[in-house]
């Protein structure tokens, strides 16, 4: 006797849907692989092959040691290693110059779990994501900053505060500059504060995507330190150069 095969309940509420995931079924953003039943965004096989860094649960980590000494923040961390050729260069190279800045979304969720497991970061007030100039915002369509501390807003029910902070000067991408010295000239005073008051008396965690030589982002703590000097910061980035960090031969810039 011929048993029917019984019809999946999503297909019932939503056939169309049902369908599409058939036909075309989701996609790692890592490893491109189709997504099981359940995962979303990043397939569990990427998820542990993940080059995390572990840095949130430790003060002094080589992240937080290499804005030591140069800018006074209270906790720093990267979630994993960004080096060259891996899966993981290629799903950041899809936010940032390919549009799919949904991608942040879910990334930024995990940064901001990561944070919750941590006892480093329970005093954190509110999130301020490096921001772009407009010029860039406007070819782009969005700052992946941003994207990225919306999930971490998520995460931990802190809000995000991203019209404080401003790019007024329109410098060239750092992943253009070469060379390390010419990295700090080009940010050099490239950012201003509005409403410094909304900002008063604040634990900021300051938000971007890759870590590097660290130049954007000292020089935004400087300018935020400098217009609400009782303001505290710690900073968390999505990753973080092997190659800057380590000095690694597989490292490398974006």
């Amino acid at each position: 006797m011929h048993v029917a095969t019984p019809i999946p309940p999503d297909f019932m509420e939503n056939p169309f849907s049902a369908l599409l995931h058939l036909f075309f079924p989701e996609r790692c953003i890592a490893c491109g692989r189709s997504l099981p039943e359940g995962a979303r965004t990043i397939c569990p096989y990427c998820r542990w092959d993940m080059p995390l860094t572990g840095y949130a649960r430790s003060h002094d980590n080589p992240v937080f040691q290499k804005f030591a000494g140069l800018v006074p923040v209270v906790e720093a961390s990267s979630l994993f290693f960004f080096t060259r050729g891996s899966h993981y260069r290629d799903m950041i190279h899809s936010f940032k110059y390919r549009g799919q800045w949904q991608i942040c979304l879910e990334l930024g969720t995990l940064m901001g779990e990561t944070l919750r497991e941590s006892d480093l970061y329970q005093t954190i007030d509110c999130i301020v994501p490096i921001p772009l100039h407009f010029r860039r915002r406007l070819f782009r369509g969005y700052n992946q900053a941003e994207y990225l501390a919306e999930g971490i807003s998520h995460s931990l029910h802190i809000p995000v505060e991203k019209h404080c902070l401003k790019r007024h000067i329109h410098n060239p991408s750092q992943a253009s500059t070469r060379h390390r010295n010419d990295r700090w000239e080009n940010v050099r005073g490239i950012f201003t504060l509005q409403r410094p008051d909304k900002l008063a008396h604040q634990h900021i965690l300051l938000v971007d995507d890759v870590l590097t030589t660290g130049a954007t982002l000292i020089t935004a703590a400087e300018t935020l330190l400098e217009k609400v000097p009782d303001c505290r910061i710690s900073i968390m980035t999505l990753a973080v150069s092997a190659h800057d960090l380590f000095g690694r031969k597989n490292g490398g810039g974006l």
